[in-house]
């Protein structure tokens, strides 16, 4: 038994170190970092809010729809990748099977787009 716990040593050693220079990372920049904040560090950046404000504030739904859609396509481009790289193997079924599955992707866009979701006012 104590064997087998000996393989697991360097492993512990492993992310013992990462944890700790994970931590020793986290408080120089807590220590050397600036604390200067100036009126353009202050203000609202891509989302429009101020910075610093209620945390409970309502978003507008425009960004939810914005990040499903982010999430879909990045997705497919995550499925595309191993299937171009796997085609000879996977053959005829395969390139029809991610047709469909493009297919299925291409009908949602048009739906979403002729909705109006990608409409920014």
């Amino acid at each position: 038994m104590e064997e087998l716990l000996l393989e697991y040593l360097p492993i512990l050693i492993f992310l013992g170190l990462a944890a700790g220079i994970s931590i020793a990372m986290v408080l120089a920049s807590v220590i050397i970092g600036a604390r200067k904040p100036d009126p353009e560090k202050n203000s609202a950046y891509e989302c429009g809010f101020d910075a610093f404000d209620d945390a409970r504030m309502k978003f507008d739904v425009r960004f939810y729809l914005v990040a499903i859609l982010f999430i879909i396509f990045d997705l497919e481009v995550a499925f595309l990748f191993p299937w171009a790289v796997s085609l000879s193997d996977t053959g005829v079924f395969g390139f029809w099977s991610m047709f469909v599955f493009l297919g299925i992707l291409t009908v949602g866009f048009i739906y979403e787009w002729r909705k109006g979701a990608l409409e920014w006012e």
